[in-house]
């Protein structure tokens, strides 16, 4: 929600100054938009593999509505649930881990422990989704990316073909004009869509990446002590050992 209030807020300013220095409608043309919206989107597709194209969507939503919690607070939760895990078996886990819709990664790494499956395999299986989800993720920053390189391009290569309507046509005054707002309408066009739609989304699907991937470690680290059957004291100590020193839990003190 505050990713779209800013993009909306800056779209805002940029709507207002046109309004306050004429007619808004002399910044639009269709001929720019093509230019530099189709351009980006074409070189973009021409810049990654099908597959890649089918997954990006999906996964780039997921990161774009992502919400972040506190590393801190995730840590005391899997201390509860390992509390709950050492007095109550297998049932209070199961219970658990039906109200963990919302946190799949969790969910999932307690189901193996509630079947029963050996904290080697919950690594080795868990360390895969992890490096899958990256994988994925990191594609997506990667379009987001290479769009924000495209479309200033388009937005120059745009400029340049204004330019020559321009020259071409110096003996019709009339043509002037058009062609003139081409040149200078694609270049801002392009500068529009890669600093503040392009750019700013590959900025906070990284973040949000990088935060999601910290987060499943923890809950990774949460479910392997589950699944040995540790202290939770024990796990205290090694989700400290994870954390920065201003988010070191203190469930126990």
């Amino acid at each position: 929600m505050i990713t779209l209030l800013g993009i909306i807020a800056g779209f805002g300013l940029i709507i207002s100054a046109m309004i306050i220095g004429g007619s808004p409608w002399d910044f639009v043309n269709l001929q720019s938009v093509l230019i530099v919206l189709g351009g980006t989107i074409a070189i973009t597709v021409v810049s990654f593999s099908v597959k890649d194209l089918t997954q990006i969507p999906s996964a780039l939503w997921r990161m774009m509505s992502y919400k972040t919690n506190d590393p801190q607070e995730v840590g005391v939760t899997m201390i509860k649930i390992a509390e709950k895990a050492r007095s109550g078996g297998v049932i209070a886990l199961d219970q658990v881990s039906k109200t963990l819709d919302d946190e799949p990664f969790l969910q999932k790494g307690l189901e193996l422990a509630i079947d029963g499956a050996k904290p080697e395999e919950i690594e080795t299986i868990l360390k895969q989704e992890i490096y899958s989800n990256a994988t994925i993720q990191s594609k997506s920053v990667d379009l987001l990316r290479r769009s924000a390189e495209v479309a200033p391009a388009m937005g120059l290569i745009g400029t340049l073909v204004g330019l020559v309507q321009m020259l071409g046509n110096l003996s019709d005054p009339s043509t002037i004009g058009p062609a003139m707002a081409v040149a200078l309408l694609t270049t801002f066009y392009g500068a529009i869509l890669a600093h503040m739609v392009l750019i700013p989304l590959s900025s906070k699907a990284e973040r949000n990446s990088h935060n999601e991937s910290t987060l499943n470690l923890l809950y990774l680290t949460g479910v392997l002590s589950i699944g040995r059957e540790e202290n939770p004291r024990r796990l205290e100590m090694q989700l400290n050992a994870m954390l920065p020193q201003k988010n070191r839990i203190s469930y126990y003190e």
